[in-house]
């Protein structure tokens, strides 16, 4: 008896979420805009005070140096065509706006009262991005990834390192040290990806 193998999905929301990505650094590239795009495609804690409070999810589709959007879109389209298939259209889509706006949304709250800066501006989606590689861990803890694309680790080990890097990474900037990292950002996301796994993900995995 002959059984087809099922044909993966066609992926939506990675491809679409890069365009929109896509689109937005093109609109940082024209000096005119860049007042308005930095009044309501960046968050911080004083934005939110102001009442930006749709900052927190147009920031993450927003990128102003294009290493930034070449790295952030390579990951996305790795993990997350991976995740899309895993998670489901929507399931996906609901998981990545939801850890977009947890992670600018712990952004603001480390910059604010950790770091003490609440200006600090962020933008990008590695908030997001975080969230999936956590989950894309807690499902695939065994699957190789590479840590800063050079060095070969199972995949739990290598979003736990993420993990204390961006631990480190916040307490070095609330000393006044540093890069200018949203580590809040990461962390918030990866939080999201722990919580999704553990109250949604595991149960029906289970059954």
């Amino acid at each position: 008896m002959y059984f087809e193998t099922p044909r993966p999905k066609r992926l939506v929301f990675v491809p679409l979420f890069i365009l929109i990505n896509v689109a937005v650094f093109i609109a940082w590239s024209q000096k005119a805009y860049v007042p308005f795009m930095v009044e309501h495609f960046t968050v911080s804690w004083e934005l939110l005070e102001y009442g930006h409070y749709i900052n927190l999810i147009t920031s993450v589709f927003s990128h102003n140096f294009l290493i930034h959007i070449a790295l952030n879109m390579f990951v996305l389209h790795s993990f997350g065509s991976i995740m899309e298939q895993v998670l489901g259209r929507w399931r996906f889509f609901s998981f990545y706006i939801v850890a977009g706006i947890v992670s600018s949304l712990s952004h603001c709250l480390i910059s604010a009262f950790v770091v003490h800066k609440p200006e600090m501006l962020a933008v990008g989606a590695s908030g997001s991005i975080s969230g999936l590689v956590l989950l894309f861990s807690l499902i695939f803890p065994k699957e190789k990834i590479l840590l800063f694309g050079l060095i070969p680790l199972p995949a739990m080990f290598g979003a736990l390192a993420f993990i204390g890097l961006d631990v480190w990474g916040v307490f070095a900037q609330a000393n006044g040290g540093g890069l200018p990292i949203g580590h809040g950002a990461h962390l918030g996301g990866a939080l999201t990806g722990i919580i999704y796994y553990f109250l949604v993900l595991r149960p029906r995995l289970k059954r």
